[in-house]
C-alpha cells in the first residue's frame, strides 16, 4: 500500500480535508489546477462566500487574505421576477471573491506531509481483490499508479467516483453558464433572477473586478438558447451587455430528494457536491464542502472501525439541512408562492436616492 488515503480533487471540500487530516496518515492528492497562476483548469463558479462558509472560516482559525477578495464588496441583492415584473432588494452578507484565487489559497494551507500531485488527472480507479484501491492518473502528463486503501471523491458535481459507486442514480443537473462583460452599469450590484419561462431554476449576476458577470443554471438539452433569451428579456430592466469577454460552462447538481446525497461506500467516500452537497435553492456548496471535510477529517483521523457507518450518522443534520433547501427551493421556483413573498415586502429593504 503506496498510501492511507488519495483525495481526488482540491477544491474547497479536498484541500480541507487534507489540511485537516493528521500528520501520521499517508495522504496523496490529485488536482487538475495548476499550482499557481491563471493557466488552466479553472472552476466556473460566482465567487461569492456565504454566511455559512464564513462560519467555517471561525471555527477553523482561519483569516481570508486580502489577496482572494473582489471588488466591489457589496450588502444587498436585487431580486426579479420576470413573471410579475416584480423587484426587491434583500440584504446579504456575502463576500465577493475571485474563485480561483480563492481555490489556490486554500491549497497553500495543505500542510508539507500531504503528497500534492498539481495539475494531475485521475484515469482510473480498480478495486482489488484484498479490497485496496490501484489508482491510474496522470502527474504533469506522465503516467502514475497508486495503491490505497481509502479513496475521497472530492471531483464536483460530475465526479468520476459518484459515477463508479451509483452507476444507476440520476441526480437533477443543469448546465450553469457564465458570460463575463466588461462592467458598464453606472452602479454596481448582484442580482437574483426568476424567470420560468427560461429555466425552473434561477440566474444571478454581479459586478466583479470591473466586469459583470451574468450567470444561469439551465435544462441541459437548450441550456444555450435559453440563456441568449434570458439576457434579450434583462434589457427592459437596464441590464448593459456588451462585447463578451469569456463564457464559461460547467455541470451543476441541483438535489430534489433525500436519496440524491450519497456518502459513498466500499471505502470510497464523497464529499462536497460529489455527494450532493448542494443547496438546491442557491446552489451553494462551499460551506457544505467545507461542513463535509470537516466531519469526514475526524472520523479519518480517530481511524474509526465503521468509517462509512460513522459518516452516514455525521452527516444526517448536514442532508436534513440540505433538504430544508430543497423545500425552499419549491417554493421559490413557483411562480405563485414566489409572488406571494415578493408582494408581501417581507425583509425587503426600500432603496432611497441622495441627489
Amino acid at each position: 500500500m503506496d498510501y492511507d488515503i488519495a483525495i481526488i480533487g482540491l477544491g474547497p471540500a479536498g484541500a480541507t480535508l487534507a489540511r485537516l487530516l493528521k500528520p501520521g496518515l499517508k495522504v496523496l492528492a490529485l488536482d487538475k489546477k495548476q499550482q499557481c497562476g491563471e493557466e488552466g483548469f479553472q472552476k466556473p463558479c460566482g465567487g461569492l462566500l456565504a454566511t455559512d462558509a464564513q462560519r467555517s472560516f471561525v471555527r477553523f482559525g482561519v483569516n481570508l487574505p486580502t489577496s482572494v477578495l473582489a471588488d466591489p464588496q457589496i450588502f444587498s441583492v436585487k431580486t426579479y421576477d420576470l413573471q410579475t415584473r416584480l423587484i426587491r432588494n434583500y440584504q446579504r452578507t456575502y463576500v465577493n471573491i475571485n474563485r480561483h484565487r480563492f481555490d489556490l489559497w486554500l491549497k497553500t494551507l495543505i500542510p508539507a506531509s500531504v503528497d500534492i500531485r498539481h495539475d494531475s488527472l485521475c484515469r482510473k480507479i480498480t478495486r482489488r481483490d484484498d479490497g485496496l484501491y490501484h489508482l491510474r492518473f496522470t502527474d504533469s502528463g506522465t503516467e502514475q499508479e497508486a495503491v490505497v486503501k481509502y479513496v475521497v471523491g472530492a471531483d464536483g458535481a460530475n465526479s468520476m467516483l459518484r459515477r463508479m459507486l451509483y452507476p444507476d442514480h440520476e441526480i437533477r443537473k443543469y448546465l450553469s453558464i457564465q458570460q463575463w462583460f466588461v462592467d458598464k452599469h453606472p452602479v454596481p450590484f448582484y442580482s437574483c433572477i426568476f424567470d420560468n419561462a427560461v429555466t425552473d431554476c434561477y440566474a444571478w449576476s454581479m459586478s466583479k473586478d470591473g466586469y459583470f458577470i451574468l450567470g444561469g443554471a439551465f435544462a441541459m438539452k437548450n441550456g444555450n438558447q435559453q440563456f441568449e433569451t434570458l439576457k434579450t428579456r434583462l434589457e427592459p430592466y437596464s441590464f448593459t451587455f456588451g462585447d463578451v469577454v469569456k463564457t464559461e460552462k460547467c455541470i451543476v447538481l441541483c438535489p430534489s430528494k433525500m436519496t440524491d446525497f450519497r456518502c459513498g461506500k466500499d471505502n470510497v467516500f464523497l464529499i462536497g457536491e460529489a455527494a450532493g452537497f448542494i443547496s438546491a435553492s442557491s446552489l451553494e456548496g462551499i460551506s457544505y464542502a467545507f461542513d463535509s471535510a470537516e466531519i469526514l477529517s475526524k472520523i479519518l483521523n480517530a481511524e474509526h472501525a465503521f468509517p462509512h457507518r460513522a459518516y452516514q450518522k455525521g452527516t444526517l443534520k448536514l442532508r436534513l439541512k440540505l433538504f430544508g433547501k430543497i423545500v425552499k427551493a419549491a417554493i421559490l421556483t413557483s411562480p405563485l408562492l414566489r409572488g406571494l413573498i415578493m408582494r408581501s415586502k417581507i425583509s425587503h429593504v426600500d432603496m432611497t436616492t441622495q441627489k
